[in-house]
Formats: structure tokens, sequence, C-alpha cells
């Protein structure tokens, strides 16, 4: 008979413990919920400090270190912690503890009985790896900070932030495979900031020598987004780099078919064509045959010619459109520059020929005046504008509106 109370004390005493460190379990449990809905507030560190005691106990007991649910609240109270914890040095331990629980979560709960601690315990592990990399992009460690949003990323794979910063920190720690796969899953996304993706992921094509993909996707871009000035110009370098500029003209020229009041197409068809003739210079310099660099000379005309009358057809329309003021000053006073620079070269026993290329330089030089002044006007703090306006000034040899305008140049750098 003794032995038998004996063993049904044994028994008790075995229940009673056990139900214990339950209790444990339950106790982390309600004390990490109250910390969720006091999260915030004066009361709520109180509660995950005996949330954190609570499951310390449960895991370190053999009847409940095991369960799912301990993993569980183990993974969602050490990522709630590394969050708060402010200290690398400190933080990333209990990270890694939260991360190994959880792992441990997963494979055991078979039943999915605990899949809404699980989730929070992951939204904690990802909001830690976006604080890391946000520090690390900061740092300038675009290597570590791809890592920590990739991380970030994994969790949450259709966040677009995710996929941004993943893509972008892939970008600039030139990890060129990664960059373009996250920007490329964005463009299928409803990102806020989409246009600029096509723009970004251009320039990640272009750094990884695909200059195929990279005309592919801003025609993409430009098709979808007719309006975004910034990705108009780059279909264009693009396109005269790849020997194309005819293909991005052929599409202009279509598109003002059906829209011939446009303003901003005659202006990228300017630019297409002062592109173009910008592009000759390199030529230009290239060339040792004076018939070789003369008929240059005649193409480049030609070309600044063409984009003049596009961007006196914008102005027809707009006649305060600035860049269109801006662009055909330029291209009407660089043939100026070059016949002044042309006279300058002449022997000095050539005085006849160098006044008659003055006399056709300053000519020109005038032409480009109103529009150079215009846009000045229009945007008096505009590097570009300044400096094309002074270019005027150096040219017909007025020299106190040019030092006045250096002035004013200075004072804006």
């Amino acid at each position: 008979m003794k032995i038998k109370l004996l063993m049904a004390g044994l028994l008790g005493f075995v229940s009673a413990t056990t139900f214990a460190q339950k209790g444990e379990l339950k106790t982390a449990q309600t004390e990490y919920e109250k910390y969720e809905s006091l999260r915030g507030t004066p009361l709520a560190k109180a509660s995950l400090t005996t949330a954190k005691e609570s499951i310390d106990k449960a895991a370190a007991n053999e009847k409940t270190a095991t369960l799912p649910q301990t993993y569980a609240l183990k993974g969602a109270i050490y990522s709630t912690y590394a969050n708060l914890d402010t200290v690398a040095a400190t933080s990333l331990p209990l990270f890694t503890t939260a991360e190994e629980a959880l792992k441990k979560a997963k494979e055991l709960d078979t039943k999915g009985e605990n899949k809404q601690i699980i989730e929070t315990a992951n939204l904690n592990l990802a909001q830690y790896q976006l604080t890391k990399g946000v520090a690390e992009y900061g740092s300038g460690k675009y290597d570590l900070a791809y890592k920590s949003f990739d991380y970030y990323r994994t969790i949450l794979p259709e966040d677009t932030n995710a996929i941004y910063y993943t893509g972008l920190s892939a970008a600039n720690s030139k990890n060129y495979p990664a960059a373009i796969s996250n920007y490329n899953k964005l463009l299928t996304t409803k990102f806020s900031k989409v246009q600029t993706i096509y723009l970004d992921l251009s320039s990640v094509y272009l750094l990884s020598a695909d200059t195929a993909n990279a005309l592919k996707i801003v025609s993409d871009g430009v098709a979808k987004y007719p309006s975004n000035s910034e990705l108009r110009k780059r279909e264009i370098e693009i396109s005269l780099q790849t020997g194309k500029e005819k293909e991005v003209l052929d599409k202009i020229q279509a598109a003002l078919a059906a829209d011939p009041k446009n303003k901003t197409l005659y202006y990228y068809a300017g630019l297409t064509y002062s592109q173009t003739a910008e592009a000759i210079i390199k030529e230009q310099a290239k060339a040792k045959d004076a018939a070789t660099k003369a008929k240059l000379q005649a193409t480049k005309v030609e070309n600044y010619s063409k984009a003049a009358d596009m961007y006196k057809k914008a102005l027809e329309i707009d006649p305060n459109y600035f860049e269109a003021n801006l662009n055909l000053g330029y291209v009407i006073i660089n043939p100026a520059i070059d016949e002044y620079n042309a006279a300058n070269k002449l022997p000095a026993n050539k005085q006849k020929e160098y006044d008659a290329a003055i006399a056709k330089a300053k000519a020109q030089f005038e032409l480009a005046k109103p529009y150079l002044q215009k846009a000045k006007d229009l945007n008096p703090k505009s590097i570009d504008a300044l400096t094309n306006l002074r270019t005027y000034y150096l040219g017909v040899k007025d020299d106190a509106n040019a030092a006045k305008l250096k002035a004013e140049i200075d004072a804006i750098k």
C-alpha cells in the first residue's frame, strides 16, 4: 500500500511539473500577445520581459523544450529583442537565436497550429534585415546590404520595396545579374516608381555591356510612358551608340503623325539630330585628311540645321519651352563657334579672309542670341543657359557682359 501511495505521489509530481512548464509556455504566449497589443507604450516592456523569462524556462525543460510552440514563441520573442537592440554586437546573437528557433518551429509545426506566431517571427526577422541593410547601404557597404535586403526579400517576395532595395544594392555592388533579375521582377508589379526602373534597368544592362537589352527595355518604357523625358533621352542616346538613330527618328515621326501638336516630340526629334551632330565631332577628331574633315563638318552642320527646324516647331507651339530655347540657341551658335575658331587659325597675311570669316561668325552668333537670352530669362539659375549666353558675348567680343555672366555662373556654383 505504501508503494502504491508513493508511486501515486511521484506521478502526481511529474504531472505537476509538466503542467508547470506548460504554464510557462502559456505565460510566454499571453505576455507576448499583451506586448504586441501594448507596443509603443511604457507597459509593453514589462510584458516582453516576462515573456522572455517564461520562454527561457520552457526552453530549458526537457518536457517542453522541443515543442513547436516553444520554438515558435522563442523565435518571435528573441527576434523582437533583436529589433529593439540597436547595437549590432548584441543584437546579432539575438537574431541568430531567433532564426534557429524559427527554423525548428517550421520543421515541427506540421499541423500549422503555430502559424500566426511563426509569421510574426518571420516579419521580425525581415524587419531586422531591412534595418541592417539600410545601415550597410548608408555606409557604402553595398555587397553586405544586398545580402541583408535579399534576406528581407525572401521572406516578403512580393513586397515591391524589398525587391527594389535588393536590386538597387545589387547594382551598386556590381552584382549585375542579381540587379537585372530584381528590376525585371519589379516591372511586373505595380511599383510606384516603375518608370524609374525602366531607366535604371537600362543602365544596368549598359554596365553589363548588353546594349541590345538596354535599348529594348528603355524602348518598352517609352512605349508605356511616352511623356517621360528621361526615358526618351536614354532611348535616343542608346540608339545613337548602336547606330540606330534612324529607327528612333522613325518612331518620333510616327508619333508626330498621330499627335502633330506635341511640342515634346518635336523637341525629341531636335535632340536626336543635335546628338547625331555631336557624335560627328568625335569622328572629326580622328579624321586625318582635309577632305574627310570637310565632309564631316558639312554633315554636322546639316544635322544642327535639322535640329534647329525641330526646335523651332516646338517653340511655335510653346514659345516659353525652356529646353527648346536652350537647345535651339546652342545648335545655332555651334557653327558660329567653328567659324570663329577657323578664322583665328588663319595666318596674319590673310586679313581679308579673316575679316570675312569673323563677320560670318558674328552674323551666326546674332541669330542665336534671342534664344540664348530667352533661355536665361526663363531659367536665370541654369548654368547651361548662362554659359551659352556667355559664349555668345565672347564670340562678339563683348567682354563686359561676358564677365558679368561669368560672375553669375561662379555665384551659382
